[in-house]
């Protein structure tokens, strides 16, 4: 199942973008939803807030980052 990305999401990168300086791991947000869902802009910013880079990317270089349990019973139905 294809996830699907909602604005102000957070992600994290699921590989190397060293033409960015940007390394899997590496946290963003997801700040607009580009062609229907195909790609998301991604904004990376430091502790301050000051964002250093902003890319547009394809949901297979992304994942979404959960701070609370999933309920899987739910996905189920």
């Amino acid at each position: 199942m294809k996830e699907k990305f909602k604005l102000f999401d957070i992600v994290a990168l699921t590989v190397d973008l060293p033409e960015y300086n940007l390394w899997r791991g590496q946290v963003g947000t997801v700040v607009e939803i580009l062609t229907n869902g195909e790609a998301y802009e991604v904004e990376f910013s430091d502790r301050e807030g000051r964002t250093y880079e902003s890319v547009g990317l394809r949901p297979d270089q992304i994942m979404i980052l959960h701070y609370e349990p999933i309920d899987t019973n739910s996905k189920l139905a």
